[in-house]
């Protein structure tokens, strides 16, 4: 039976490192972020539905999602947020265990799956051991405006409207705290890759 872990946290926390360093470690990581993307190819069921319910305005003129209208949509309102995550999840947790089901019969014993929205989705329930990353406020506002290209302010508005700290770690069985240099994170990472691999 593939062991499940799940990874998550803030955007901006360090997750996608974490699973850089699971990666190197030949277990397996689903990014829900980067699956959730793929899937948002023109008329594909997970636009439309997003269509559905935000209206046809958050399309382009070739049917493709507008990310940017959509963002300006859902990320200054908790509210328009949670709307789009329960328009979206089903889908992502079925493609999820798709790819799940595929690298258990590969042979994988434990598989990664780092989601941002874990709990929201009721995913985490399905999860063996979960894995919250957190970090101090202005270093996840660094990282996302380097990541993502956008202002200071875009990026503080960003982390205003999604949920604390606590959120993440009152269901974690263990957190990691990147909070100082990436090789202090790394020996971090190593040790709960250790855990892991006794599951």
């Amino acid at each position: 039976m593939t062991k499940i872990v799940g990874i998550t946290g803030p955007s901006g926390s360090g997750k996608s490192l974490l699973c850089k360093y699971m990666t190197q470690s030949n277990i397996p990581c689903i990014d829900a972020d980067a699956l959730y993307h793929s899937m948002l190819t023109p008329k594909s069921p997970t636009v439309e539905a997003i269509a559905k319910v935000f209206g046809e305005g958050i399309l382009s003129p070739d049917g493709s999602l507008d990310r940017t209208e959509l963002s300006r949509c859902v990320f200054n309102s908790t509210e328009q947020l949670e709307l789009l995550n329960a328009t979206v999840l089903p889908l992502i947790i079925k493609e999820i265990e798709r790819i799940i089901s595929e690298l258990s019969k590969q042979g994988h014993k434990v598989v990664a799956v780092d989601a941002p929205t874990l709990i929201e989705s009721g995913f985490y329930k399905k999860c063996d051991l979960i894995v919250a990353v957190i970090a101090p406020v202005f270093s996840r506002t660094e990282r996302i405006e380097s990541r993502d290209h956008i202002s200071k302010d875009l990026a503080e508005q960003r982390i205003t409207a999604q949920k604390n700290d606590d959120f993440y770690t009152s269901i974690a069985d263990i957190t990691l705290i990147n909070d100082s240099d990436e090789d202090t994170f790394s020996r971090s990472a190593e040790k709960l890759i250790q855990k892991i691999r006794n599951l």
